[in-house]
């Protein structure tokens, strides 16, 4: 599995896809956070936090991480190598898990240098530390699940075709529906316990339950369970070139 999770890993890097990603990624928070005028920008604001980063991310990491896992087997498909990986002395389940395993890892990496936004914040407080720190790494926390979550709706949107704009716009509408759509539908003229029952569906409900600076076990259990659905559904796949 090491080999295959660094071996997706050094494909995403051997070429400028990987640093657009992540380049991406900061400049469209850094303009938001330092440049664009409004309220979402800190030193308009006059308070020392990094509310702007954690409420941008999640829409930019909606279109990057389909990004990152769109080649992921659809590439494997459209070239004929699928075979060859599913040969190797590897489980349908370990294979879904070393490509699952390096796209978040790519997230992390993505995450890593918004650090320096974090320090600047910090160091810009008046005084230099007056901000919630509690709530800033519930914040990353609950980033970094949301981020994982997208991956693995990514990783089976690739899995279900050989062409990967096809796996993008998949994986963009299904991230987005689970984000966001539960809690449109949640608007609708329904009984008070539907209503209640689709907003706890949604991922958006527990990112903002994390980013509060409080991580509750049931947050964790959510995030953990869509995960670990969406690569069940992506193992299924693998396995039904058997059936």
């Amino acid at each position: 599995m090491i080999a295959l999770i660094n071996k997706e890993i050094g494909s995403f890097f051997s070429s400028l896809t990987g640093y657009v990603v992540i380049t991406v990624f900061l400049v469209i928070n850094g303009l938001f956070i330092w440049v664009f005028p409004g309220q979402l920008n800190i030193p308009e604001s006059g308070y020392a936090t990094l509310d702007t980063l954690f409420i941008i991310a999640p829409w930019v990491f909606l279109f990057l991480v389909p990004a990152v896992t769109m080649r992921m087997f659809s590439e494997e498909k459209r070239s004929g190598t699928i075979e060859l990986l599913l040969v190797r002395p590897l489980t349908d389940l370990q294979v879904v898990m070393s490509k699952y395993t390096a796209a978040v890892a790519l997230v992390l990496i993505s995450l890593l240098p918004t650090l320096v936004y974090y320090w600047s914040v910090y160091t810009l407080g008046n005084p230099p530390g007056n901000l919630d720190a509690g709530a800033i790494w519930g914040s990353y926390i609950g980033l970094f699940f949301l981020g994982s979550c997208y991956a693995a709706i990514g990783i089976f949107s690739s899995s279900i075709t050989e062409n990967q704009i096809v796996a993008f716009i998949t994986a963009v509408l299904l991230s987005f529906f689970f984000f966001t759509g539960f809690e449109m539908l949640s608007a609708l003229p329904l009984n008070i316990r539907i209503e209640q029952l689709l907003i706890y569906l949604g991922i958006n409900e527990h990112y903002r339950s994390v980013s509060r600076g409080v991580v509750d076990t049931r947050d964790i259990v959510y995030f953990v369970s869509l995960i670990a659905f969406f690569i069940f559904l992506t193992r299924t796949v693998l396995q039904s070139r058997k059936w």
